[in-house]
């Protein structure tokens, strides 16, 4: 596998902080890679710096090993990388054919745009039942399907998705983790993954970083990360009991 993305020695933050320091690391294409980590670890902040919304303070950030290192977002989504961002930001007042055009819109391709868009509605159904409805209307699940499709109406090749299970029920957070694990496997896409769900992360990642306090603490596929003591070091019990995890390996 080539490596599609690889961070070097990473600052970034906001102003005079400095959320994320002396980060390394790599994803490979295909690759499911989850960042974990308790509240303020500095995950966000660094699919931020990866995707440009977030300032890079020093560092490296490579893309097909070409350095993007502060590269607009706008740009950022032309090299195709698209963001899914927490607490999904969709617009609510708008319709969800409307919501889904501003994920295209620095696309030229307008053919393939109206194909892309409507292999998503086979892919999103619910969104497809109420494509002239009011995107507001949707339930926190339904919004979560319609972020997701958004950023994929870019064609993106590697989708940043930061904390999509945040605030759902249960069900919910079975069927998006089922959704993502079916992405990489249909849509070909190379996914960056964002969680404070544990659990439903090691099941579907094939690689985990965790991070503390801007850092990353510990790194290795699902079964290394379990092995040892690094889940409770760094990530507490918060319930983890390693025989209730599937790990599935990368398949």
């Amino acid at each position: 596998m080539a490596t599609m993305l690889r961070t070097e020695r990473l600052h970034a933050g906001y102003g005079k902080i400095v959320a994320v320091r002396d980060l390394d690391l790599h994803i490979e294409e295909g690759e499911i890679v989850a960042l974990l980590g308790a509240n303020g670890a500095g995950k966000s902040t660094t699919l931020g710096a990866i995707a440009g919304l977030v300032e890079t303070k020093s560092g490296r950030v490579l893309l097909d090993e070409r350095d993007v290192t502060g590269t607009s977002a706008e740009e950022m989504v032309r090299c195709g990388v698209s963001l899914v961002p927490e607490g999904r930001r969709i617009f609510a007042r708008l319709t969800i054919a409307e919501n889904l055009a501003i994920g295209a819109v620095g696309r030229k391709d307008r053919t393939h745009v109206a194909e892309d868009e409507e292999r998503l509605l086979d892919l999103f159904p619910i969104l497809a039942e109420r494509h002239r409805l009011p995107a507001g209307t949707l339930s926190g699940g339904e919004q979560q399907q319609l972020a997701i499709a958004r950023a994929l109406m870019a064609r993106p090749r590697l989708l940043l998705l930061d904390e999509p299970s945040l605030g759902l029920a249960p069900i919910l957070v079975t069927m998006v983790f089922r959704l993502v694990a079916q992405l990489r496997k249909e849509e070909n896409l190379t996914i960056l993954l964002v969680e404070q769900n544990v659990h439903r992360s090691l099941e579907v990642c094939d690689r985990a970083y965790i991070m503390r306090v801007g850092r990353v603490v510990a790194a290795g596929t699902p079964q290394e990360l379990l092995q040892g003591e690094v889940m409770h070091a760094y990530l507490g019990s918060r319930g983890l009991n390693e025989d209730k995890i599937e790990v599935a390996g990368g398949t």
